[in-house]
């Protein structure tokens, strides 16, 4: 790896400002001053920057419990991005892996890497995402019948495929897809005759989230964690 994008992926400087500081010598490698950007860094290799040796941050994975009124976006908008909860070097560069809608709460996947986004959010892999759903009116034994066998949306040429569904009381369920369609749990239960007043998201895949994580806070996941997206 060049030395500059060396600084860049273990810093917060831009390019530029790592060029400069590459250029007036507060660089080292193996406490050798280096002073060409291109110079190309091997595993190993011990740089410090100001005296401090850093290295490469590798690719980020978080879970976040996603509290009322953020959205999930990269920016401010209306209301606050989530990304306003997160204290991470280059925020920019991450980006949510299944979004939720903004009174939706519960467990969002953040990271860098997109092959791994991809994994999570690709119809073809039918990951598995569950949620906790309270619902306006009582739910039937017919709509819980027509969610199991598969609910036709409006506007989707396909029927859903068929959701597992645990009844925790007469309003309130849980509910386990293996699509990411726009809306989906809410209009599955219109389909059915019923409004989503509640909706958070408890799992994603095997990951679940963290019961000891509080509304806004997050924490990075375990390897096991990040393999298991597979």
């Amino acid at each position: 790896m060049r030395l500059d994008k060396y600084i860049c992926e273990s810093t917060t400087l831009t390019r530029s400002q790592a060029k400069k500081v590459i250029s007036q010598g507060r660089v080292k490698s193996d406490d050798k001053i280096v002073r060409s950007s291109a110079y190309k860094t091997s595993e190993g290799e011990e740089i410090r920057f100001d005296g401090d040796i850093i290295s490469v941050r590798g690719l980020r994975y978080i879970m976040l419990n996603k509290p009322q009124d953020f959205i999930c976006s990269n920016v401010d908008e209306q209301l606050p991005s989530l990304f306003n909860l997160i204290e991470a070097d280059k925020k920019e560069q991450l980006f949510i892996a299944g979004r939720l809608d903004a009174d939706t709460t519960g467990l969002a996947l953040i990271t860098d890497d997109g092959q791994w986004s991809h994994k999570v959010t690709s119809p073809r892999n039918k990951c598995k995402k569950r949620y906790r759903v309270g619902l306006d009116a009582v739910i039937t034994d017919e709509a819980i019948a027509q969610l199991k066998e598969g609910v036709q949306l409006n506007a989707e040429p396909q029927p859903c495929l068929p959701a597992e569904v645990e009844i925790i009381s007469d309003t309130e369920v849980v509910l386990t897809i293996s699509e990411g369609k726009y809306h989906q749990v809410k209009r599955m239960f219109a389909a059915v005759g019923n409004l989503v007043i509640e909706l958070h998201r408890e799992q994603i895949g095997d990951i679940e989230l963290d019961a000891s994580l509080a509304p806004g806070e997050w924490r990075y996941l375990t390897a096991a964690e990040v393999k298991s997206i597979g």
